[in-house]
């Protein structure tokens, strides 16, 4: 059983996006720095060279790793979803119990989450605590800087 990848359609558009630029411009850029780092002689103690064939496989490797997450992907539509029950998609206003300091995050899939732009993995601590809650719900996530409680206070699907 091959497990699907869930994210939202941006997110794979993003990764499509990432594979042709890796594909039709890095690749055909760093074979040129291998051809042009071996015209310069001995192999062994040449640094270009070694850089160029290491920027390859770094290159190579992502390529295989993005072209499984989309062969992968299963695109959920937020647009159509609703309702008050948080699920994958689902953007989350919560406050802090503590703090009283608001925090807005849309639960998205692994490759497509970015915490600086408000998105978070629904695989992340925070994310798991959320799924199946309501909005009025408190929430307690044990995250690797402690325990934190949280209010929901909006459930938005954009």
């Amino acid at each position: 059983m091959v497990d699907k990848v869930p994210m939202t359609q941006g997110g794979y558009d993003a990764l499509g996006v990432e594979l042709k630029q890796r594909q039709s411009v890095d690749r055909p850029r760093i074979v040129e720095q291998i051809a042009e780092a071996r015209s310069h002689g001995d192999l062994s103690e040449n640094a270009e060279y070694h850089a160029a064939k290491e920027a390859q496989s770094h290159n190579e490797g992502r390529i295989a790793e993005l072209e499984d997450k989309l062969a992968r992907a299963e695109i959920i539509d937020v647009s159509k979803l609703s309702g008050d029950t948080i699920m994958f998609g689902a953007t989350v206003t919560l406050v802090d119990e503590d703090t009283e300091k608001k925090a807005v995050w849309q639960i998205v899939g692994e490759p497509e989450a970015d915490a600086k732009k408000g998105r978070i993995s629904i695989t992340s601590p925070l994310a798991r605590a959320l799924i199946g809650k309501k909005k009025g719900s408190s929430v307690e996530v044990v995250a690797p800087g402690g325990a934190k409680a949280y209010e929901i206070t909006r459930v938005d699907w954009k």
